[in-house]
């Protein structure tokens, strides 16, 4: 058959009554599917995951949390402290994947939470558990069997110390979705992504914050990103950026400390690639002039979160100058575009998508590539051409005379 002879229909999805977990999933746990989740140690993914069943169970869905790293009481243990005292989820302490097979063709449960995969061990082979083909093995039965019967499949997977999810890649493969749920243990943020998704787009984003009672999805991140947000500061600027889809304001803060005698001068970046701190640097420094060789410099994005996309360059390098120049940026400007080597501010992507949620809260200005597109969000677009451009924009005088060329 062709492909336009094959009839294609929407999945349907089952909500979980976590709505972030929900968005991310597309809607929510797809009938068959096998999702594998990510994340540091402590991070609460076993949290998210025993909220989420809690919520399917009280929809009327037949629920199974098999703990292979927990006993049953430590598992009752933890739904108490989340406030889920009557909670009805069945849970199975095993770790044999022959056993908690048989449970599940016995119980005949609509969603299945297997925390960890690493714990797994199947009998037919003689290695330990976590090795790469037990790994591999108790995964492709595991999704074999997801398949056949139609129960829904969470695998809880370790990471290693870089991030990346442990393992064989191929448990990568076997399954129909990754989500990596990440996030600064000092930081009640926990940020939940999809990195491959075969029932939807992996572009959505998932927030929560920790608290008490476990985690609460954030529907508004960018207020509460700004709520503790300081006025009048030298180094501070507002910045649009996107997380996938989803647009988020975050407060950049730089701070510049003249370095004395031969001491190297230290650059430090949390929540920002050092790289790209050090390139942006030089490119102040060659092209504006500025002193940026002779003074410590030190970057942050507030609330935890982690800028990866170049969209924050032109918003960094006006917190920097600000803050050499100890001259505050107004309170009601934001600033997003990507920097090139040469000085200049180019486009960015979804800058409609930007600007709407700066005029959301209440920003009255905007400091743009001059490419960018024309917007109907409420707000005044300042178009610049290069760093220099935005920098007189702002009135920021840096700390030499401007040179009288382009840049």
């Amino acid at each position: 058959a062709t492909l336009s002879d094959i009839e294609a229909s929407e999945v349907p999805r089952t909500p979980t009554g976590q709505e972030e977990l929900d968005r991310v999933l597309g809607g929510g746990m797809v009938q068959g599917g096998v999702v594998l989740i990510g994340g540091d140690p402590g991070i609460g993914k076993s949290t998210l995951l025993l909220q989420a069943m809690d919520g399917l169970q009280r929809s009327g869905w037949n629920t199974l949390y098999v703990t292979g790293e927990e006993s049953g009481a430590q598992v009752a243990l933890r739904s108490r402290r989340l406030g889920l005292d009557k909670s009805q989820v069945q849970v199975l302490a095993e770790t044999q994947l022959e056993k908690v097979l048989a449970t599940v063709d016995k119980l005949q449960p609509a969603v299945v939470v297997m925390d960890s995969i690493q714990t797994v061990y199947s009998e037919q082979l003689t290695s330990a558990p976590g090795s790469v083909a037990q790994v591999r093995e108790c995964a492709a039965h595991l999704t074999r069997a997801a398949k056949a019967s139609g129960v829904s499949i969470v695998l809880v997977g370790h990471v290693t110390k870089e991030g990346g999810l442990a393992g064989p890649r191929v448990l990568e493969h076997v399954v129909d979705t990754v989500l990596q749920f990440e996030g600064d243990r000092h930081h009640a943020l926990r940020l939940l992504r999809a990195s491959k998704h075969r029932f939807g787009p992996t572009t959505e984003l998932g927030l929560f914050e920790m608290v008490e009672k476990g985690l609460q999805g954030v529907p508004d991140p960018s207020a509460l990103f700004l709520a503790d947000r300081q006025t009048g500061i030298a180094g501070s600027v507002v910045v649009p950026t996107l997380e996938g889809q989803r647009p988020l304001m975050v407060e950049l803060q730089v701070l510049t400390n003249e370095v004395k005698g031969e001491t190297p001068p230290r650059r430090s970046a949390q929540g920002l690639d050092n790289n790209r701190l050090s390139m942006l640097l030089a490119v102040l420094g060659q092209r504006l002039m500025q002193p940026v060789g002779k003074n410590d410099v030190y970057a942050s994005v507030v609330g935890g979160v982690k800028i990866t996309e170049p969209g924050s360059d032109l918003g960094l390098c006006l917190a920097v100058l600000s803050a050499l120049s100890d001259q505050p940026i107004r309170p009601d400007v934001v600033a997003f575009g990507e920097v090139g080597l040469g000085g200049e501010v180019r486009q960015v992507p979804h800058a409609s998508r930007r600007l709407a949620e700066a005029a959301r809260l209440g920003f009255s200005t905007a400091i743009v590539p001059a490419k960018s597109p024309e917007v109907d969000a409420n707000i005044k677009l300042v178009r610049v051409n290069t760093v220099r451009e935005a920098m007189k924009a702002l009135g920021l005088t840096g700390k030499v005379p401007k040179r009288t060329d382009d840049f």
